[in-house]
């Protein structure tokens, strides 16, 4: 059974805005820290933005000021808000997580021990 589904990947042109959600099990919802990571063809996947228990956040420079991780606690969905999209925003969107209770080294993709498929977002100009 999948832990955690991501969706609202699509294609979206230079500046526009896409939403990015992921669901989770009820188990680690509740008990892990969250975050998104994203990968383009022939690189690493890197850190988007991440989410604590607590709701600390933390986020790429790269990012910061366009995207917002939040949590949806009635649907058990953490959101990611893409805002003025780059082409470099382009890739594959994984949702991911983690337990304990602190974002301490959370661009560690090792530090994750549930992942999804992950969704595709394409940047147009």
């Amino acid at each position: 059974r999948a832990q955690l589904v991501e969706s609202g990947g699509a294609s979206v042109e230079v500046g526009g805005s896409l939403r990015l959600s992921c669901t989770a099990s009820e188990y680690i919802y509740y008990a892990f820290c969250m975050a998104w990571f994203r990968q383009a063809p022939g690189k690493g996947r890197e850190g988007v933005a991440a989410i604590g228990t607590d709701g600390s956040i933390r986020s790429s420079d790269s990012v910061k000021g366009r995207f917002t991780i939040s949590l949806d606690k009635d649907k058990r969905m953490v959101l990611l808000q893409m805002k003025n999209v780059k082409p470099e925003d382009a890739g594959t969107y994984y949702c991911a997580a983690r337990s304990g209770w602190t974002l301490v080294d959370w661009r560690n993709t090792d530090e994750y021990e549930y992942w999804g498929r992950g969704t595709q977002v394409t940047v147009s100009s």
